[in-house]
Parts: C-alpha cells; sequence; structure tokens
C-alpha cells in the first residue's frame, strides 16, 4: 500500500501560478510511474503530466509550456508545477502512482486549484 498526500491548491488570478505537491508514505520513485490528473466539473478525468521510472516526462498539450512535474526522491514527493494558469485550468487535481508490472495504482484524495479573477 502507497498512501498520496496532497497539497498546494487554491484561488490564485490568470497568469499567477501554483505548486501542486504529493507525498508518498514511501519511496518507490524506482517502480512506478508519477502521474498529475484533473477533472474539471461535467468532464472526464484526464491526464496532465506524467514523469516515468527513468524520470522522462510527458505532459498533455493543453499544459505543455507551462507545467512542470519533478520529484524529490529524498523527500518522496512529487511536485506540478504549474505556471501562466488559465481559467481552463481549473479542476480539482489528482496526484497518482501506478506500478505496470503488477498493476497496482494509488490516489490522492485531489486539490481544488481555482483559476478566476
Amino acid at each position: 500500500q502507497v498512501q498520496l498526500v496532497e497539497s498546494g491548491g487554491g484561488l490564485v488570478q490568470p497568469g499567477g501560478s501554483l505548486r501542486l505537491s504529493c507525498v508518498l508514505s514511501r519511496s518507490i520513485f524506482t517502480f512506478y510511474t508519477m502521474n498529475w490528473y484533473r477533472q474539471a466539473p461535467g468532464k472526464q478525468r484526464e491526464l496532465v503530466a506524467q514523469r516515468t521510472l527513468i524520470g522522462n516526462t510527458n505532459y498533455a498539450d493543453s499544459v505543455k509550456g507551462r507545467f512542470t512535474i519533478s520529484g524529490d526522491n529524498a523527500k518522496n514527493t512529487v511536485y506540478l508545477q504549474m505556471n501562466s494558469l488559465k481559467p481552463e485550468d481549473t479542476a480539482v487535481y489528482y496526484c497518482n502512482v501506478h506500478r505496470t508490472t503488477t498493476g497496482d495504482d494509488y490516489w490522492g484524495q485531489g486539490t481544488q486549484v481555482t483559476v478566476s479573477s
């Protein structure tokens, strides 16, 4: 079992920045893919950013150049730096870790991000 605790959401004006954090209950960076998803009201949950086992990153087209996923193995923490935020980035953001070899899949509780003037 892996527990994930997210923080860092809030209300921000368009053009602003936020950094989301996801603290993991144990060190799993070498075994799990790290993901950030988001779900806006009335929409399906979508993958926003991904960090692979070897540290490669992938992003949804809508956030490329604005969002950055990173990890700190010493702190068992995954981050999502979000810059140049837009109202359409408003959603609940979820941290997820996934182990392809076993199918293990764990989720955080979600943190609300609201971009509004």
